[in-house]
């Protein structure tokens, strides 16, 4: 079931469960709107001109998904498995072609099944990587608010040293979330940091600890080898850990986004997605794409700037909101 963060720690949850749910829907209905009404608006043009969407039709489609950031591999396999169906049945009008469509991408946003590692100790150790601007340190902040509103403890860990005010603004989100944050002087050594954080983590008996990397570094070091050298350091500390990476993404820098992707999975072992900004967007399609192309679940959504705008994601309501 998804979650939908909303309160402090101490705050009682009070509205029934269908409210919650509704409210989600909202949301995230909202969140891909920009998206929504772009690929209805095709499907709705395309029924227009034929009573039964047959093969030949499919093909103003297309630039539908295109347009929406699905990608063209992933289109390509969406199309052929319609154009399939066209062949052997013929496609109904437009209910039928959304419904159709709605099953293609619920398949391939819920084929990655890594979940997040579970360690036997606490705490769970959860990076958060990817280039500057993203909105790293943000999600950082969300998250341990999200995990406070589960009842969980939170230690954040003010990894990156080397953006200017970055360790500045992770303070203000964890006063805001109602956590501790573990912090060096700027241009410190992050591995040292962290060190230090998974120390304290440790003697607290902390749940979660939460790891705010830098996107790039001043330094000849190169940022990928300054990540692993973390994992090292996490790992010594802690079995296991990192438990869970998390590749904080923009969803609206669409494609240009997968071979960032690419590159962190590659050094770092992405176990999943944080895709952020998909309320300013008519790309909400990376989604798909993230999960057919890099086989990596996305986790949770970034809606907007507010502290309780980081949604659990769920694959079956991504759909329902994109394609009603």
């Amino acid at each position: 079931m998804m979650k939908l963060f909303g309160g402090k720690k101490d705050t009682p949850a009070t509205e029934p469960e269908t409210q919650a749910q509704s409210g989600f829907f909202g949301r995230m209905k909202q969140a891909v709107s920009r998206t929504r009404e772009s690929l209805s608006s095709k499907i709705e043009d395309l029924v227009a001109l034929t009573r039964t969407v047959d093969d030949a039709s499919l093909d103003s489609l297309e630039t539908a998904l295109l347009t929406s950031d699905l990608g063209v591999q992933t289109t390509n396999d969406i199309l052929a498995a319609l154009r399939d169906r066209a062949r052997h049945q013929a496609i109904e009008g437009g209910e039928e072609l959304r419904t159709l469509l709605k099953q293609q991408l619920l398949a391939i946003l819920s084929a990655p099944q890594g979940a997040a590692a579970t360690p036997h100790v606490s705490p769970r150790v959860t990076f958060l990587v990817g280039v500057n601007g993203t909105g790293k340190t943000t999600s950082a902040g969300k998250l341990a608010a999200w995990y406070r509103a589960l009842d969980r403890s939170v230690l954040l860990c003010a990894a990156d040293t080397f953006r200017a005010a970055a360790i500045e603004q992770l303070e203000v989100w964890a006063g805001r979330s109602g956590v501790e944050m573990i912090k060096t002087r700027h241009g410190g050594d992050p591995a040292a940091v962290l060190y230090d954080a998974a120390s304290a983590a440790k003697a607290r008996q902390i749940d979660e600890l939460i790891v705010d990397t830098a996107g790039r570094l001043h330094t000849k070091t190169g940022l990928m080898d300054e990540l692993d050298k973390m994992r090292r350091t996490a790992a010594k500390l802690i079995p296991g850990a990192p438990h869970e990476v998390l590749l904080v993404m923009d969803a609206t820098t669409g494609q240009n986004g997968l071979q960032q992707a690419r590159l962190f999975t590659q050094a770092v072992g992405v176990t999943g997605i944080i895709l952020t900004k998909l309320d300013g967007t008519a790309k909400g399609g990376i989604a798909v794409a993230i999960a057919r192309e890099m086989n990596l679940p996305v986790r949770f959504a970034g809606v907007g700037e507010q502290m309780t705008d980081l949604l659990e994601f769920s694959p079956a309501e991504f759909v329902d909101s994109l394609l009603g």
